[in-house]
């Protein structure tokens, strides 16, 4: 007979590709995990893994028995989580974030959490959006707050709320005096984005229209900070969420400018199995949210950045 302790091996095995970091994630000796997928292949009839000397490769039909064997534990991860949290947001929430919301989202909404949910015990993972996607899809989490929209026919989402985009510029740029900009006043040569794989890049290019190719090189900057920097110091423009400006515009060297409308924006999201019982938990999650990050709060954050930089610029001079 087949046994979860089994697809659960094979499914660590299809990640990692290798038999001793399969066993140390799943915590049993390498002998042990490669005797339950051997009995697992003899249960099923069919070569799974394909063993070479130092290294494996999963067959076509091991590939697509450790696909639905993802299916199968997440499903049964459902089914655990159903029988144990009857309240609303109690017990362990495994809760995935994009790394362009993480650091302004969270320091609002974690204390108002900890304060109408007491028993809840949040994990946060923070991460790229095919890997939070992932990880949700397979059951390593509960739910992720990302960028929409999303793909899978299998996941469910609740729209939060709108981040619009803003153009961060030097304090010396010719754009300075503009009280609102066009996409046309945006010098793609001089566009500063984060490195390839991370949602907010993607979304500044379609914004922009521009290609990947026709873009300058992020210079393999991985967070906003990193890109304010870059704009500081007079090495190009950006384009920041609302939802950021707050924390990573403190310096007098840079200026923020509104978009005309209809401003450009990202939509920010939950996201969740379709299958999972805790639908309750994800409403009361996004409430929260919802409620700390309104426009009204995030715009009245981001208003003192919107038209007060020369008065700061001249504080700032000596």
């Amino acid at each position: 007979m087949i046994t979860l302790r089994q697809l659960r091996y094979l499914a660590a095995l299809a990640r990692h590709r290798h038999f001793g970091r399969a066993a140390e994630d799943c915590a049993i000796t390498q002998p042990a995990l490669s005797m339950q997928v051997r009995d697992l292949e003899r249960e099923i009839g069919a070569e799974l893994v394909e063993r070479r000397p130092g290294d494996i490769a999963l067959t076509e039909t091991g590939l697509e028995v450790a696909r639905r064997a993802e299916h199968i534990l997440a499903a049964t991860r459902d089914v655990v989580d159903f029988a144990r949290h009857r309240g609303v947001l109690t017990g362990k929430l495994r809760l995935g974030i994009i790394p362009t919301l993480a650091p302004y989202v969270l320091p609002h909404v974690l204390p108002r959490l900890q304060v109408a949910y007491p028993q809840l015990r949040l994990e946060v993972r923070e991460t790229q959006t095919k890997t939070l996607l992932n990880e949700l899809v397979t059951g390593e989490l509960d739910t992720v707050m990302l960028a929409m929209p999303v793909d899978g026919t299998d996941i469910e989402t609740r729209r939060l709320f709108d981040d619009p985009f803003l153009l961060a510029v030097p304090a010396a740029d010719p754009l300075r005096g503009h009280r609102r900009v066009a996409v046309a006043d945006v010098d793609q040569r001089r566009l500063i984005l984060l490195e390839e794989g991370h949602c907010l890049r993607d979304q500044a290019l379609a914004f922009c229209g521009a290609s990947s190719g026709d873009a300058p090189a992020s210079l393999g900057a991985t967070s906003l900070a990193t890109v304010m920097q870059m704009v500081a110091n007079g090495y190009g423009v950006t384009l920041l969420p609302e939802v950021a400006a707050s924390v990573e515009v403190r310096d007098h060297r840079v200026k923020l400018l509104r978009f005309a409308g209809p401003e450009p924006a990202r939509t920010i999201g939950l996201a969740w199995r379709q299958t999972s019982p805790r639908k309750n938990d994800f409403a009361a999650l996004g409430g929260i949210v919802t409620e700390t990050l309104g426009a009204s709060a995030r715009k009245a954050a981001v208003a003192k950045y919107l038209g007060g930089e020369r008065a700061r610029s001249r504080a700032a001079q000596p």
